[in-house]
């Protein structure tokens, strides 16, 4: 019953220990550069994945069926991970590193998302190639230059 009063399921219990082991490996760093900042980030989220993606995988996917679990990845994880990273894209928003009207909730989903997808889809390796890829495309956009000839 004590389990019971502090977490809503034994899944949300494993979700708590698992993750705040890793809170560390997670921060988001601010070096005043966004691009480099990313890179690391992205980087350590995916050598997480790398050692310990079955695991993860497997907490995401109980989630859709034990909803103690879900509100607990949720409210301890999800929301918490996405505000830190909104948070930095703020910062370099207002630096002038990332355009004004840039939408920083739909960087978040293109790049974690992906990340999860390589993840839970492994159709495709999930490496630090792919996330320097990833930023990439983000930060030098996909459409071509119009002043490039080639284009």
């Amino acid at each position: 019953m004590t389990l019971y009063k502090w977490w809503p399921s034994p899944g949300a219990l494993a979700f708590d220990a698992y993750f705040n082991t890793f809170k560390e490996t997670l921060a988001f760093p601010d070096t005043g550069d966004i691009g480099r900042d990313l890179t690391t980030q992205l980087h350590s989220f995916v050598d997480l994945l790398n050692r310990n993606g079955p695991v993860i995988a497997g907490i995401i996917g109980a989630a859709q069926g034990d909803p103690g679990l879900a509100e607990a990845l949720s409210t301890h994880y999800v929301i918490q991970r996405r505000a830190l990273a909104v948070e930095r894209l703020t910062r370099a928003q207002q630096a002038g590193q990332i355009r004004a009207e840039a939408d920083l909730e739909t960087i978040v989903d293109q790049l974690w998302g992906a990340v999860y997808h390589r993840l839970l889809m492994p159709a495709q390796p999930l490496s630090r190639e792919f996330a320097d890829r990833l930023i990439a495309n983000l930060l030098r956009g996909v459409a071509p230059d119009p002043a490039d000839p080639a284009a």
